[in-house]
């Protein structure tokens, strides 16, 4: 009877041991390595994007970009002096002359100074960053001691292999690799980055009077004829003109006296083969525009006197039915754009197919004139006050007050890439900018506004010959 009662009781007391442990499971672990010092890591960290927010490609360009304007105003200057001894008249034209060349001094010294303070400042830039980069240096050098696995070392081993082991390949199995050629467009000049001035500002002989038209110099000039300049008046409804008005150099220009004077392309005005709008060019000798009360482009040659013409798509829009604009009003009878570059002349216009997107077309110089190859853009002609063209790239302006105007809009004809951030301002002189072109002998931007004739300086960034815009 008493050995019944004890095996219970022990059976009871093997259950109870048997039950299931618990989940949770509590483990002390004690590293015999030191902590890895994040703090450390994160300082290092916020000292590299110190160095890169500090270093930006806007400062690093600034020295560059004085540099290449002073290379290229000086010549200017000497170009200037030059003409001032060889036509000073001792009168009213020498004084003007001597006027621009004051100014263009004064300019030249304000980037000598500015370049002065910018070298002192990138000397400074450039010892601090020395100084931060060996201090980075020193603190990535002791984090690598905590790499006790050497995990950092083999992934610099293995990507040296793989470098060693590619060249292997290219060299001894395949022939060289040619350099990748640069995808953006070929400019002599750099990259487009900056518009300064107006640098010259005059209504000419006619104050007041002939609120459109258009003025500049011949990219292609015949001999004897490098420093002439020709403006364009619509003088007829602020719509027609059938004359070009030459002048010898800028400084008669600006007096207003026109030698070799007038040359007629028709006597009556407007009638066939004038011209028709503010969008005018000469380029080689010939004047480009707007035909007369036709979608075509008109080539007049200033020496034999005749017209030549080169019909535009079916449905090109003209007669003021696709006009450049901005929210306040349409600038009449801009239908068609002339424009000239570094390559010849170019056409910017609309069709109705495109549903009024600007078109881009290269004008071939051919006896008659031909229409090369056509760009199609993104960007609606009617919210665009005016264009020109610069190292094969389109640029587009669009009104932003009564002061200020801004190219935003470039299209690459080499890459066919469109950038709508374009963000440069050009300072106007009166409200309306009428005509815009590009000169490529001087690099000067061309402005008709509202009967005053103004130009300002476009700066390129030299940096190779990739043209990215």
């Amino acid at each position: 009877m008493k050995m019944y009662v004890i095996l219970p009781l022990w059976a009871l007391f093997t259950v109870t041991q048997q039950k299931v442990p618990s989940d949770n499971c509590h483990c002390e672990l004690i590293s015999s390595e030191k902590p890895f010092p994040y703090d450390k890591l994160k300082k290092a960290q916020a000292s590299a994007l110190s160095c890169t927010n500090t270093i930006t490609s806007q400062k690093t360009s600034t020295l560059d970009s004085l540099l290449l304007g002073l290379n290229r105003r000086l010549p200017q200057l000497e170009h200037d002096v030059a003409m001032l001894e060889k036509e000073d008249d001792r009168t009213l034209y020498g004084a003007l002359s001597l006027h621009i060349i004051e100014n263009e001094l004064t300019e030249i010294q304000q980037m000598i100074d500015t370049l002065n303070s910018t070298t002192t400042e990138s000397k400074h830039l450039s010892e601090n960053m020395v100084q931060q980069l060996e201090n980075i240096k020193e603190e990535m050098d002791e984090l690598e001691k905590f790499d006790t696995m050497q995990v950092v070392k083999r992934q610099q081993a293995n990507q040296r292999l793989r470098r060693d082991l590619d060249q292997c390949r290219n060299n001894g199995v395949h022939p060289p690799i040619p350099p990748t050629q640069p995808t953006g467009s070929t400019c002599p000049h750099g990259r487009f980055l900056n518009i300064t001035g107006p640098r010259v500002q005059t209504a000419g002989e006619y104050a007041g009077s002939y609120k459109y038209g258009a003025w500049g110099r011949d990219p292609k000039p015949e001999p004897g004829k490098e420093s002439w300049h020709w403006r364009v008046m619509l003088t007829s409804s602020n719509r027609y003109a059938h004359y070009v008005r030459l002048y010898s150099s800028l400084s008669s220009l600006i007096v207003g006296i026109s030698v070799p004077g007038n040359v007629l392309i028709h006597p009556s005005n407007p009638t066939t083969n004038t011209i028709q709008g503010p969008n005018v060019v000469l380029y080689a000798g010939a004047l480009y525009y707007n035909c007369y009360n036709k979608d075509a482009v008109c080539r007049f040659n200033l020496t034999s006197k005749i017209v030549t013409s080169l019909d535009l798509p079916k449905g090109t829009r003209y007669n003021s039915k696709g006009d450049f604009c901005h929210l306040e009003e349409c600038y009449p009878y801009t239908d068609l754009d002339l424009a000239t570059d570094e390559s010849g002349v170019w056409v910017v216009y609309t069709t109705t197919q495109d549903f009024g997107n600007l078109l881009l077309s290269k004008v071939e110089e051919s006896e008659p004139p031909k229409l090369g190859k056509t760009w199609q853009t993104s960007v609606y002609k009617r919210s665009v006050t005016n264009t020109f063209m610069a190292c094969g790239v389109l640029y587009a302006t669009r009104y932003v007050n009564k002061n200020m105007e801004e190219i935003f809009y470039s299209f690459d004809t080499m890459t066919g890439k469109e950038n709508f951030n374009v963000g440069i301002f050009i300072n106007k002189v009166s409200s309306d900018i009428l005509s815009l072109n590009y000169s490529p002998v001087d690099q000067m931007l061309h402005a008709y506004c509202d009967a005053q004739m103004v130009s300002y300086k476009v700066l390129f960034e030299l940096m190779g010959s990739n043209f990215p815009y």
